[in-house]
């Protein structure tokens, strides 16, 4: 169901930079129409701008095994079970950069995979309310048997490790709540909803 609210619908006020080093931090002033009739009160709220991302499913529909990468994310230190997180694939998008092309790219530098294919899922915003930021979800069709070792960039102070687990083991760490991350919940529950149509698409049998 669309809303029946646009951009239109808003009046910006204000908008201030509170910070800026490798991320930014705005403060926006505002009114909005409200559902019952009217205009709001002057609305005061900070937004972390971090940019836009792609986030990418590596599966290899073949063997039923999806590829999930393990880096530490100091953020969750004090909250987590353990820094160290099971995550997909995923990087920033830059300036003059398709989704496709960092999709492709972070692929290789994070996982040492080669996309054979590669499907552009959907689009979702990771935290609407305290971010700008967006994620393009792709899924990659991928053979399982070359994602070994460890992987990332020197200079980036990477750190990254690959996984190989089946799809159903994947699921299962969703369900546990071993993987507690959101882009890579929504992308297992995805995989686990669609893997049947994927693996008709190229001519597998579901195992």
């Amino acid at each position: 169901m669309d809303s029946t609210f646009n951009r239109n619908d808003v009046e910006l006020l204000g908008k201030k930079t509170l910070y800026k080093g490798f991320f930014k931090m705005n403060e926006y002033r505002f009114k909005h129409r409200l559902f019952n009739g009217g205009w709001s009160d002057e609305v005061s709220r900070e937004v972390f701008e971090r940019g836009h991302a792609v986030v990418v499913l590596p599966y290899d529909p073949i063997l039923d095994q999806v590829v999930l990468i393990e880096q530490i994310r100091v953020p969750v230190l004090e909250s987590g079970k353990t820094p160290w997180l099971l995550e997909l694939v995923a990087g920033m998008i830059d300036s003059g950069q398709t989704s496709e092309d960092v999709a492709r790219r972070e692929l290789q530098e994070e996982a040492g995979l080669n996309a054979q294919a590669l499907t552009k899922v959907n689009e979702y915003f990771s935290s609407p309310g305290g971010t700008s930021e967006r994620y393009d979800f792709y899924w990659a069709k991928i053979s399982a048997a070359e994602a070994k070792g460890i992987h990332g960039l020197a200079h980036e102070q990477e750190d990254i490790r690959v996984h190989v687990l089946s799809r159903e083991q994947a699921y299962q760490m969703v369900v546990s709540g071993r993987i507690d991350n959101a882009s890579t919940v929504i992308g297992l529950l995805w995989l686990q909803l669609n893997y049947q149509d994927i693996v008709k698409q190229y001519g597998v049998k579901p195992l």
